[in-house]
């Protein structure tokens, strides 16, 4: 059996390389420096996956579409789902899309979370697919596009939002960061690390994350919303309105408060002790 990843050469492409080997596969990868090109992978391999930035995702899928035949499996590995497998559909292949809930940096897959969208399979491939993650202690959650694109406007649109946002704060007040430390809190720290980990990788992936997810607007009118509310509560001096936005933020999230304390309590103390 042959995989192919369009894109292979980026660090998705060779976190992943080994993966498939493991299950068995003959692994090729094209890229911009390969003598292998989309085409050739497209016409070759049993298991196709396109592993490229987001906003040429659907470009390359309809260039190799018509390649392909029924006894292939096309993949993706893109942030947003409902795009990308609609142009996988429009191929003969079986179609299942990715979306591995990690960057390329970690050391394996043991114990991430991959969500897999699967929109036309037939028999086993399925659940054979699946296993290959499983196998390697991957977490495998499914879903359809639309399930997966409405989440990560929450999981990923505004979180990265948020820390965006705060990273342009500390810049328009012009605050010296190194001059925090002293004063610096775990939880603060916590928070400018994350700061720190986006700020640091390519700022075209969060723009596409952020511009190309059709689920994202509505998000980010919520929390203008949220903080709307919350500047005016805090400009009145108001305590009682305070604590009532406080409280049915704590309902709603009911007993995750107690798992986020208990969950970032170990990590303050790993930070301690490190």
């Amino acid at each position: 059996m042959k995989a192919g990843i369009i894109g292979g050469t980026g660090k998705m492409g060779m976190l992943f390389s080994p993966v498939f080997e493991r299950a068995g596969y003959q692994v090729i990868v094209s890229g911009r420096t390969t003598d292998v090109t989309s085409a050739e992978i497209a016409q070759t391999c049993d298991l196709v996956l396109v592993s490229v930035p987001i906003r040429d995702t659907v470009q390359v899928i309809r260039e190799i579409a018509p390649l392909l035949t029924k006894e292939q499996l096309l993949c993706d590995f893109t942030s947003l789902k409902v795009a990308p497998v609609a142009a996988m559909l429009e191929s003969k292949a079986q179609v299942i899309g990715l979306h591995p809930m990690f960057g390329p940096t970690v050391s394996s897959i043991i114990r991430q979370t991959i969500v897999m969208c699967p929109a036309r399979v037939t028999g086993t491939t399925l659940s054979d697919f699946r296993h290959i993650f499983l196998r390697e202690g991957a977490v495998c959650t499914i879903a359809t596009p639309e399930e997966h694109d409405r989440m990560m406007a929450i999981v990923q649109g505004l979180t990265h939002f948020v820390t965006i946002c705060m990273a342009d704060s500390i810049r328009r007040l012009d605050v010296d960061i190194g001059k925090t430390e002293p004063f610096m809190s775990p939880v603060y720290q916590i928070e400018l690390s994350l700061v720190g980990r986006l700020l640091s990788q390519d700022p075209a992936l969060y723009a596409d994350i952020l511009e190309l997810n059709p689920f994202v607007p509505e998000v980010l009118a919520a929390c203008r919303e949220a903080a709307g509310e919350l500047s005016g509560i805090i400009q009145d001096g108001d305590p009682g309105a305070f604590t009532t936005f406080f409280s049915r933020d704590t309902r709603h999230l009911g007993t995750y408060c107690g798992r986020g304390q208990e969950l970032t309590d170990a990590l303050i103390e790993c930070m301690v002790k490190k």
